[in-house]
């Protein structure tokens, strides 16, 4: 009898202990927290050089993240933190959009279900693990200079797009790429849209003014820095 009553008793006190420390650390619980938060930041800033961590190589990307660095120290709610908003999301609309023009054809050439994968570069891509490094190189001038593919771009073509280059090489379809440029995105059609439209990735300001105040809320809530 006494013997079962120890038992319950070291089992009971099992459980509390159980009970009271989670199957998942604190310490870990904030590192997929902020693993996840940095995936969502990438995803929503697209860097252009996404191997620069710290966002000083390129003019462009320097820009957005000191943007986001002045609105995480502005009063959310305010004039300025709305403002800043507003020149955040235009410059992420700009890569949206060349991300979009990329989707599209790899859809055309296919690769509807793998598009998105493909077209996924993080920070923790290196320059090492390019497999036709002069080649993919090759294939990102020529779509610099001979489409407007990357529309309107200051201080050269994303570097992002070299890495997917090398995957299509990979899969051997590079040049396929590159002609499907030039047919959806030849250089005519961008000097004719820059000469008799105001739409493109200099003005995405009325698209961005219909943003809901839900959406401004939920803009507010992504990742603000990129974080290493």
């Amino acid at each position: 009898m006494d013997f079962c009553y120890r038992v319950c008793c070291f089992c009971c006190h099992r459980e509390e202990e159980w009970e009271k420390n989670p199957l998942i650390a604190g310490d870990m619980l904030q590192y997929f927290s902020t693993l996840q938060k940095h995936r969502r930041s990438e995803a929503t800033n697209l860097w252009n050089e996404p191997v620069d961590s710290a966002h000083v190589e390129r003019d462009d990307d320097h820009e957005l993240y000191m943007l986001l660095q002045k609105r995480a120290e502005t009063r959310r709610g305010s004039e300025e933190y709305r403002r800043l908003s507003f020149d955040i999301g235009a410059h992420r609309q700009i890569r949206r959009k060349v991300k979009d023009r990329w989707k599209q054809i790899l859809e055309i050439l296919g690769f509807k279900a793998e598009a998105d994968a493909l077209l996924m570069v993080t920070s923790s891509t290196s320059y090492e693990s390019l497999h036709n490094p002069q080649e993919a190189r090759r294939l990102h001038s020529a779509l610099a200079e001979q489409t407007t593919i990357f529309g309107r771009h200051h201080g050269g073509p994303p570097e992002r797009y070299l890495f997917v280059l090398d995957r299509l090489l990979l899969l051997d379809v590079g040049d396929d790429f590159l002609s499907a440029a030039w047919h959806f995105y030849p250089i005519e059609r961008e000097e004719e849209d820059g000469s008799s439209s105001t739409e493109g990735p200099s003005s995405p300001g009325p698209v961005l003014v219909k943003l809901s105040n839900g959406a401004q809320e939920e803009e507010g809530e992504e990742e603000e820095v990129d974080e290493d």
